[in-house]
């Protein structure tokens, strides 16, 4: 740890306006990527407006006080963000589940996620599954959403189509707002095709709703243990990843507590987990938020700042998105999840001795089996560890 870690922040005074974008740009690249997925999924299982403005609140407010207070307390731009995956994960599996039973579930995937960082075993357990396994689990929940684009084709093709090749020139000129730009023109598109609804929408301040939790076996399985996983291999892992790559050497255990014990406290409001950022945390801790790198945790600060700002206006944010077509909502988050997708299939296909216990997870998951209640992400696990098993010992 250097002198400058020990002495106490100064945000104010080491904040610059490039900390400043950077954070405003990683709030950005969170909402606009992944934030139609909660939407989607509270939509899916019939949720109230106010239910889903809270879910939003709960969220926000999780990563705005962790993100701000982690980054303070490490000097290190520690970014908190959603479960992106278990979001999209959820808009197969939360339909069917009474919303306490999936409540229940969320705090039991905290739970495990704080037991993990509180006794220090977060590198052990993920040790245990391998990463090809975990790749492809993420890959196959991520799947069916992504598909989602060629099948709104169908209805509307141009909104679509344009947002598609948006997204294709956005990704070969400037890769980082791909996502925003397909979100700006499929707007444009919308409203001059007379597709946007904005009768409902107003400034409105969200309002927590409690949810009283109940325990279910099946919606452990069927959403806890498959949020754990997916939130540790896919999420922690890969944002412990980006703050070593970039020189920071803050420990794990505490990353992984706090956020656990957040996620656990907000659940009752709607929040399915937040956990380390990946890509924002890139945008936060790279040259391009401040040359110097002991200043950069003030690009997390400010997005945590962004982060707040956006949780309090949660009902307006839902409201919005219900204003937009539903092929515009698919359509950016098939986009956002484009990377994830590749990165996963990528990632699982490495290793040779893997590749067909990684190809079984991946079509497994993707398939969206339900047996005995149990959805299709932990039966993809089961199906890949078995199949390692099994072939492990082939010549």
């Amino acid at each position: 740890m250097t002198d400058a870690t020990r002495s106490l922040p100064r945000p104010l005074a080491d904040t610059t306006a490039s900390t400043m974008v950077a954070g405003f740009i990683a709030m950005l690249t969170g909402y606009t990527s992944s934030l139609v997925l909660m939407f989607q999924a509270g939509q899916a299982a019939g949720l109230s407006e106010g239910q889903i403005s809270s879910w939003i609140w709960a969220l926000s407010i999780g990563m705005a006080i962790c993100s701000i207070g982690l980054s303070l307390r490490y000097r290190a731009p520690v970014v908190i963000a959603w479960s992106t995956p278990g979001a999209a994960l959820l808009i197969t599996s939360l339909p069917g589940v009474p919303y306490g039973e999936a409540i229940g579930a969320f705090i039991f995937a905290s739970a495990l996620i704080a037991l993990c960082g509180l006794t220090g075993s977060f590198d052990r357990l993920m040790r245990r599954v391998p990463a090809s396994l975990a790749a492809a689990l993420l890959a196959g929940v991520l799947f069916n959403i992504g598909i989602e684009i060629f099948r709104a084709v169908e209805v509307q093709p141009l909104l679509v189509l344009g947002m598609f090749f948006t997204y294709l020139v956005a990704k070969r000129v400037q890769p980082r707002y791909a996502v925003l730009g397909a979100l700006l023109v499929g707007c444009l598109i919308a409203g001059l095709s007379g597709l946007l609804d904005f009768q409902r929408l107003s400034l409105r301040i969200a309002v927590p709703v409690w949810t009283t939790p109940s325990l279910s076996v099946a919606a452990i399985f069927s959403i806890g243990i498959p949020l754990f996983v997916i939130a540790m291999a896919s999420q922690n892992m890969t944002g412990l990843a980006v703050l070593r790559a970039e020189g920071y050497d803050t420990p794990a255990s505490p990353l992984i507590s706090v956020t656990g014990i957040a996620s656990l406290l907000l659940a009752p409001f709607g929040s399915h987990g937040i956990h380390l950022a990946a890509i924002t945390m890139a945008i936060c801790a790279g040259p391009e938020a401040h040359a110097d790198r002991g200043k950069r945790y003030t690009a997390a600060v400010w997005c945590g700042v962004f982060y707040g700002i956006a949780g309090i206006f949660g009902a307006t944010l839902a409201a919005l998105f219900a204003a937009f077509p539903a092929a515009l909502v698919l359509s950016v988050a098939a986009l956002a999840l484009l990377g994830s997708i590749g990165s996963g299939l990528t990632q699982a296909m490495q290793q040779p001795s893997e590749r067909e216990a990684a190809l079984v997870t991946f079509m497994v998951t993707a398939s969206g089996l339900t047996l005995f209640g149990i959805g299709a992400a932990l039966w993809g696990l089961i199906a890949g560890i078995l199949t390692l098993v099994i072939l492990k010992g082939r010549g």
